[in-house]
């Protein structure tokens, strides 16, 4: 075989002598053709492995390097050379350098380096060029230093603040809001909002609470860099607040997105109270992958398809006002390959059709490339293909959004016809009566001409002998005359040759006991029989099938099982037979040579199958339409319908109550009632007969039902209590299934006991079960009767049952006597007072604060009114504290006592005991140690404690000596710890250890440990 490539710039190099061999073809006879094709064989064009992808480099980067990575395979090894936007690159300069394909460009610059770059890849079967790769300069300016105005807004209005991001490349930057300080972030909630598209932040409505000094936190991920504003002061002006219906700031654009992209929309609405934002898809139900994060302000569609384009709206409301806002996503789609080519081998002097299809939005445009050359576009064909065709081809598709590459080599194949890989069978068998097929393939090109002989008899086309345009021989209706050698010869115009195989004539294959039709029950067992005769030379194997697919005996040997143990006998056992056991069986009873088959219809009663085509119609507030069709009766009449219903409330499907209450088998509609108003349902159907009851039907389109007025009043309605001048009132809020209807929410109703007219308020969130009106006339105490009834688009509910509260009581006026402090330690003292009289005191605060610190930083102390006394701890040593105490109640705070000026004591000596000596004298162990000599801003040693306890356990005999040694008992089992303190006024200083053991006399090792004092160990010693 011959195999050449077509014409590329060659280069005679020494090392590469195919190269030469190319050459001289042109030149000299065919008799040079067969020490081409050998060495011809092993070698192919180009192939990538990697190609260069879009890289971003950092103009402050101090890599001072960027790399465009490009690696192929190819027989010889292929060369590389770079195209810098179309242009050579010329890698001599020191620039530059090539690591095999990968090219590397030292210190780049964005005036010479930025564009897209390409990798030309070659050796002697042609050329490919890769993917185009952009080489981008990333970079992050910081903010103008200029100081930001402050902005002064009234509480309850709505604020936005400007982030004005600084210059930046590229357009991937995240954004967040500092508070006062780094890394201070503000939580987002359903009032606040940073939007990802221009970074500035919105305030639904400014509290007092907002008051602050704000930056705008800007982060480039492509550059791992981050830069924020200069701080813009946000003050809250005092003013009683008013409501302001909601107004849509934030409104998402048209988009356009790539098919299976992530899309996020943003909607965000100012307004007092906060807007309540929903999102919906116009006339079309939501993408099944879209998700609302962000307490409603950004809808994410993950995935997206052709079929999620449409029309997007946002609505925001709250019990002021409303507002909507809408626009279209668009769904494109980069080129993606429907039909790619792939290397290929052609005959010379044939035909090439080589199909390249691919699929996008906009539909993309096909071209091509011959050896990295600009060569056709569409569609390409070509006829009489000579060795100049063939090399190294690249189709590509393209559109607004991408670019796509398919390579593959094109070889151009000539040689005489030859055998050798393809012999003809030397035994062929036919069956008598039967047709047989000689195939005649030799390796040839051009294609040759085919003749066949029978021995020495010429054979051309008849009745009973046909010679294929590929060169097989088909014999019909075999005899036994038709035995013998038949030979077939093959010639082009490089040559001939031809090959011989030998016909013999078997006996023909025949079904003689069909099997026959069987009608079972399902469970039942059902037989299929089958007997075949056979050339008694061959061996017989019988293949089953069910509606034309085989039977797998393995996967279903639960259910089928067949005769092995009867030679020339196929009987087919179906056990246990299901409904999906039906239809028609077809025994093959098969040799090598032919095969004979028979059927038979195996028909299974059991129950219903799923009835199909279920349509919701007519939907009222409590009641739907259902129409389906008939699904199979399996043999046996439908005898009645049952009807389920399924919300999102459970995942459990319940019978529906319908009208009529019995659905007959005749009927293919009906109607449910009984159903909640405004509740979104799935419906299925099941049928029944005799024979039991069927699957059910697949799940109705999911339906929404009319809403109406709700009927149920909120229960538990009390309330009280709550601070000074206020009423509050609570309920428990209705579960979902009770809304009945869109713009939910509930209307409290309070009025003075024995007063006439009642003042209502509306709550607007469904969730909330509490409401608090504040009214600086309200008396405390005072008895008021209150009801709640919920509402919605369609109107109002019944009120709850009267319920009768109490308005909160006045903050404490008295104040705590007999206030008195007493330190104990450097870090705890303890307080005591005498209660106020008052019997609505729930409680004392006890404020402490040093006094070098403010009063605003003061920490508190809570008690129940039944205490007297409490314990201050982890104070600083030899500091100043103020201490006042006050009453409380759920009304507030009453004032606050005398505040009272303390010093605690010094801190307790730092160094700890180090001791000296631990010697054993009889039954006792005798432990010395050096004084503590305690520093000028430590308290004075006034002795040691010894704690004496078993190894691993906290507690033990603790000991007090103002001595430098003690005596203690040897351990009758295992070993002890001796722990040495010096105490003081300020407290316990630092632990030294050893550990002793009775096991043997001697000086035990010393193991000096510095430990927190065990404050509690010596709590529960007493001390």
């Amino acid at each position: 075989m011959l195999v050449l490539q077509g014409t590329i710039p060659f280069e005679i190099m020494p090392e590469h002598k195919i190269t030469m061999w190319l050459f001289i073809y042109h030149l000299l006879t065919p008799c040079f053709v067969f020490g081409l094709t050998e060495e011809g064989n092993k070698g192919y064009g180009p192939v990538f492995e990697e190609q260069p992808i879009d890289t971003i480099y950092p103009e402050e980067s101090s890599d001072g390097q960027v790399s465009m990575n490009c690696r192929a395979r190819a027989i010889p090894f292929p060369t590389y050379r770079w195209k810098l936007n179309n242009w050579d690159i010329d890698l001599t300069k020191d620039r530059y350098s090539m690591v095999g394909g990968r090219l590397v460009i030292n210190n780049p610059e964005k005036s010479r380096d930025a564009g897209k770059y390409v990798c030309v890849v070659s050796n002697i079967f042609g050329t490919v060029r890769s993917s185009e790769a952009t080489l981008s300069f990333g970079y992050l300016d910081p903010f103008p230093p200029e100081e930001r105005y402050e902005v002064k807004v009234r509480e309850g209005v709505g604020a936005v603040l400007l982030c004005e991001p600084p210059y930046h490349y590229p357009d991937d930057l995240s954004y967040r809001w500092l508070l006062n300080e780094f890394p201070v972030f503000i939580p987002l909630d359903k009032r606040r909002f940073v939007s990802q598209t221009n970074g500035n932040l919105y305030i639904a409505n400014v509290e007092a609470s907002d008051k602050g000094n704000y930056s705008c936190f800007v982060s480039s991920p492509s550059i791992t860099k981050s830069v924020f504003s200069r701080f813009i002061p946000l003050i809250p002006q005092s003013d009683r607040a008013k409501v302001y219906p909601a107004d849509i700031k934030v409104k998402f654009k048209d988009t356009y997105a790539l098919l299976g992209q992530n899309v996020t929309l943003e909607c965000f609405a100012l307004g007092n109270p906060v807007p309540e934002l929903r999102w919906s898809k116009y006339l079309e139900p939501m993408p099944a992958t879209a998700e609302i994060s962000m307490s409603g302000a950004v809808l994410k569609i993950f995935n997206i398809q052709y079929e999620d384009e449409g029309l997007y709206e946002c609505e925001a409301q709250n019990y002021k006002g409303k507002d909507k806002h809408q626009a279209r996503v668009y769904v494109q789609a980069s080129p993606e390959w429907v039909e790619h080519i792939n290397d290929t081998e052609k005959d010379i002097g044939s035909d090439l059709y080589w199909p390249c299809v691919a699929t996008g939005k906009p539909i993309p445009t096909i071209r091509w490339l011959k050896n990295g050359a600009s060569f056709r576009k569409g569609e390409l064909r070509m006829q009489s293909l000579t060795f100049d065709d063939a090399g190294m081809y690249q189709c590509i598709a393209e559109n607004a959004h991408g670019i796509i590459y398919a390579n593959a080599e094109l070889k151009i194949v000539a040689s005489p016809p030859t055998f050798e890989l393809n012999p003809m069978k030397k035994k062929i068998l036919a069956a008598k009566g039967g047709r047989v097929i000689i195939e005649c393939k030799p390796k040839a090109a051009p294609k040759p001409k085919f003749s066949w002989s029978k021995g020495t008899e010429l054979l051309v086309n008849g009745s009973r002998i046909r010679i294929w345009d590929d060169g097989s021989l088909e014999i019909i209706n075999i005899t036994k005359l038709d035995e013998g050698r038949y030979t077939c010869f093959a010639e082009n115009n490089r040559g001939k040759a031809n090959s011989t195989g030998v016909l013999e004539m078997t006996e023909a294959t025949r079904i003689t006991l069909a099997p026959l039709n069987v009608d079972v029950t399902v469970g039942e067992n059902a037989t299929m029989q089958c007997i075949a005769s056979h050339d008694p030379t061959l061996d017989l194997t019988f293949i089953w099938s069910l509606n034309g697919f085989v039977i797998d005996f393995e996967k279903e040997h639960e259910h089928y099982e067949r005769n092995v143990m009867i030679k020339s006998n196929g009987e087919l056992l179906i056990k246990n037979v299901q409904l999906r056991h039906a239809g028609r069986y077809t025994c093959t009873a098969q040799t090598i040579v032919d095969n004979s088959s028979a059927s038979a219809d195996l028909v299974v009663r059991g129950p219903p199958g799923p009835p199909g085509g279920i349509r919701v119609e007519e939907i009222r507030d409590t009641a739907v339409a259902l129409t389906w069709s008939r699904g199979t009766d399996n043999h046996s009449p439908i005898s009645k319908y049952t009807i389920q219903s399924k919300t999102f409330l459970s995942e459990e499907w319940k019978d529906a109550k319908t009208d009529p209450s019995d659905i007959e088998g005749n009927m293919e509609s009906a109607t449910v009632i009984d159903l909640i108003p405004w509740m979104e349902y799935e419906f299925r159907i099941i049928a029944t007969n005799t024979l039991g009851t069927g699957e059910p039907s697949m799940p109705s389109q999911r339906i929404r039902t009319e809403g109406a007025p709700p009927n149920v009043a909120p229960s538990d309605v009390g309330g009280g209590g709550g601070s000074n001048r206020e009423l509050t009132i609570t309920w428990m809020p209705l579960s979902r299934e009770y809304h009945y209807g869109n713009n939910f929410g509930y209307i409290v109703a309070f009025k003075p006991f024995g007063e006439k007219e009642w003042r209502r308020v509306t709550v607007t969130n469904p969730e909330i079960g509490r409401y608090v009106h504040k009214d600086e006339s309200m008396p405390p105490s005072t008895q008021y009767q209150v009801k709640v009834k919920a509402f919605n688009n369609k109107g109002d509910g019944p009120f709850s049952l009267t319920a009768v509260i109490y308005s909160a009581q006045d903050a404490p006026t008295e104040i705590p006597t007999d206030v008195s402090v007493k330190v104990l330690s450097s870090s705890e003292m303890s307080v005591s007072w005498h209660h106020v009289s008052d019997k609505s005191v729930e409680g004392y605060q006890i404020r402490y604060w040093a006094a070098h610190d403010k009063e605003a930083a003061a920490q508190r102390v809570q008690v129940s009114n039944q205490e007297y006394s409490t314990k201050l701890e982890n104070l600083k040593p030899n500091t100043r504290y103020h201490v006042d105490v006050s009453a409380f109640n759920s009304a507030g705070y009453g004032p606050p006592s005398r505040t009272i000026d303390i010093i605690t004591r010094k801190a307790p000596p730092s160094q700890r005991p180090r001791i000296i000596s631990s010697v054993r004298s009889g039954s006792r162990y005798i432990i010395t140690w050096d004084h503590v000599q305690a520093k000028s801003n430590e308290s004075a040693v006034e002795g040691y404690k010894v704690l004496y306890r078993p190894d691993g356990q906290h507690e033990g005999k603790l000991f007090s000596t103002g001595k430098h040694t003690i005596e203690v008992p040897v351990p009758s089992d295992g070993e002890y710890v001796v722990e040495v303190r010096a105490h003081s006024e300020g407290g316990d200083g630092e632990v030294a250890q050893i550990k002793i053991s009775g096991a043997a006399a001697g000086v035990p090792t010393l193991l000096l440990v510095l430990v927190v004092p065990a404050l509690g160990v010596l709590a529960c010693s007493g001390f």
